[in-house]
């Protein structure tokens, strides 16, 4: 028996094809780029309102903002992979038994 060799497609991905496979492969990443937009957008609009505060003051706090932002989704993201597979597990085995 010979065993055939598995083709691979080595074509040069746009930007676009690439946003849309790794979204498909971790959906928490399309969820932190949304996260990230989000943050940024937020700290525009506060920059402009921030009265008397300093810039440094307001950089370090944003950057705080936004270091907790990355962690609750990265949080996120580890539990949803822990859930699916290790707890809902047992679930999909029970289905390919029968």
């Amino acid at each position: 028996m010979a065993q055939e060799k598995p083709t691979f497609d080595y074509h040069e991905e746009s930007h676009g094809e690439k946003l849309a496979r790794k979204s498909k492969e971790s959906p928490f990443m399309v969820i932190g780029l949304a996260s990230l937009a989000a943050a940024v957008g937020y700290g525009v609009y506060s920059f402009k309102n921030r009265g008397p505060m300093s810039t440094s003051v307001f950089l370090m706090q944003f950057r705080v903002i936004a270091q907790g932002a990355t962690v609750g989704a990265l949080t996120a993201g580890i539990t949803y992979s822990m859930y699916s597979n290790y707890f809902n597990k047992t679930k999909a085995v029970l289905n390919t038994e029968h």
